[in-house]
């Protein structure tokens, strides 16, 4: 990739955050390419790249996104009783976000998914 290129893409995320504008990340996923889920681990290291810590891109692409979209503000937390969705990751993505990349296992509305 051309050095200045480069520089672009990884430049500070801007003043959207200091704003007030939230950052949302894989609000704009598609079911064709890349494949559903590959495109947001990519977004969260081009995020840490621009200059977000690794909690500010986890927060932009769980908690954020149901409070911003049509989605329900419950969606961003599994109070007791509550189904929830949930990937476990092998690793600790705040201090290495591509670790989202490596799943161990996930669940989808309570229920493990055989992988």
């Amino acid at each position: 990739m051309p050095r200045q290129l480069r520089q672009r893409r990884t430049r500070p995320a801007g003043p959207a955050p200091g704003a007030g504008a939230p950052l949302l990340a894989g609000t704009d996923a598609t079911p064709f390419v890349p494949a559903h889920g590959t495109g947001l681990h990519r977004e969260l290291q081009l995020f840490t790249e621009a200059g977000l810590s690794t909690e500010e891109a986890l927060v932009a692409a769980t908690s954020v996104p149901p409070h911003t979209t049509s989605a329900s503000p419950t969606a961003a937390a599994s109070p007791p009783g509550l189904r929830a969705d949930l990937v476990l990751v092998e690793g600790d993505p705040t201090v290495c976000i591509a670790v989202t990349g490596c799943i161990a296992d996930v669940w989808r509305r309570g229920v493990r998914q055989t992988r």
